[in-house]
């Protein structure tokens, strides 16, 4: 562990590069420089709409199906752990 404290110390006590003085203004300018896409008022539009359907979609009730044995709330579950570990309620 002395080995690394003493070349973080060094590393510490080192001048910095002086890459580094201006490298926040060629960030910057390089952001600045760089033209921004932008999507039109229509893909904005047709994701609205897409996600407004997905939603209508979504809450309509699934047509039924039967009765389920597995009722998560009921008073006698086939997997309720009571019932795996005893064998039957």
């Amino acid at each position: 562990m002395d080995d690394l404290d003493e070349l973080l110390g060094k590393l510490a006590r080192a001048p910095a590069p002086a890459a580094l003085e201006s490298m926040e203004e060629r960030v910057l300018a390089r952001l600045r420089s760089t033209p921004v896409a932008r999507a039109g008022f229509g893909v904005g539009a047709a994701t609205a709409v897409a996600a407004l359907l997905m939603g209508v979609a979504g809450s309509v009730p699934a047509a039924a199906s039967g009765t389920s044995s597995l009722s998560p709330l009921g008073p006698t579950s086939p997997l309720a752990p009571s019932t795996l570990l005893v064998g039957a309620p």
